[in-house]
């Protein structure tokens, strides 16, 4: 009798499967599905964000923890984080940490969360984590940041944009930046005030104010342009409280304040004080150039709000 025929050895079934096309492209989605999961979030990378937020919660972040980007300050980075868990103590708002929008872009991971300023405004924030694979460092936290990642046709000539407000804070924020180096570099051999003297631009500031705004006095040219290019060109709150042909008063709210609060590498890299008198030496030298005298007062330590007073004559 024949009987039952021979069953292929597991060795066997191996080779024929190895033969067989439809195992080698299934074999390969195999491969390229695990190569994809391996590129977005994960257990570890979950993981590696919970601990974090246990430690920020916590008040446990220390700056052994902390890897940041070249010009970032370890200890401006850890005191923004002590500045977010005082928020979220306050608010109550832990829970908002809990969900993150996980992307993986090598030894980098991006987490996107959103916090609610002051329970009302929403507005996203970018942690980042290095991961060397046995333990994990925070880099970065980010609250403009471009999805240029969805960029996925070519040709293209349109690109993702941003709120005007935000742009304006970054051509500020990328116009400031390099002048606080410039100092850096240059005030070693010119002194601080060989570098403020170099700021000074007092006279082309008038020049641009008597000719972009020709239907008034010059001396009041100078005020109105002065609100004009802050709000419309720089993109900051200004409000003209007073205007005569003797006194003036502009309250202002800078973006060039609100940076060093925000930009921890500016920290790093000039002290406030110093900072703040590049803001001072160029509304003098501009004020001067335009027959005014200027006293500037703050209504907050941080010089958040500046108020402007100008007057002429005695």
């Amino acid at each position: 009798m024949g009987g039952s025929p021979k069953r292929p050895s597991s060795q066997e079934k191996i080779e024929i499967c190895r033969r067989d096309p439809l195992f080698l492209l299934l074999a390969a989605l195999w491969l390229f599905t695990s190569i994809g999961l391996c590129a977005t979030s994960g257990p570890d990378d979950l993981t590696a964000w919970r601990e974090f937020v246990a430690l920020v919660k916590a008040g446990r972040m220390t700056a052994d923890r902390i890897r940041p980007h070249e010009g970032m300050s370890k200890d401006a980075l850890l005191e923004q984080l002590g500045r977010f868990k005082g928020w979220h103590d306050q608010l109550g708002s832990w829970k908002e940490w809990d969900n993150p929008e996980v992307l993986s872009t090598g030894k980098f991971t991006n987490y996107i969360v959103t916090f609610t300023w002051g329970g009302q405004t929403k507005s996203d924030f970018c942690f980042t984590l290095v991961n060397d694979g046995n333990s994990w460092d925070y880099v970065h936290v980010e609250n403009i940041f471009i999805r240029l990642d969805r960029l996925t046709r070519l040709p293209a000539s349109d690109f993702p944009d941003l709120p005007e407000e935000t742009k304006a804070y970054q051509r500020e924020e990328i116009y400031w930046s390099q002048m606080v180096y410039l100092n850096s570099v240059l005030a070693k051999d010119k002194g601080k005030d060989g570098f403020l003297n170099l700021l000074k631009d007092g006279a082309g500031y008038f020049l641009a104010a008597k000719t972009w705004v020709p239907f008034v006095p010059p001396e009041r040219a100078f005020i109105l342009y002065m609100c004009w290019e802050q709000s419309r060109l720089r993109g900051n709150a200004v409000t003209l409280e007073t205007l005569s042909d003797r006194e003036a008063t502009v309250r202002i709210r800078p973006h060039f304040f609100a940076l060093y609060k925000q930009a921890a590498h500016l920290k790093a890299q000039i002290a406030f004080e110093d900072y703040r008198r590049i803001f001072e030496t160029l509304w003098k030298d501009r004020a001067a150039a335009a027959g005014w005298n200027i006293q500037i007062a703050y209504d907050d330590p941080e010089c958040l709000t500046c108020v402007m007073r100008f007057k002429r004559g005695t």
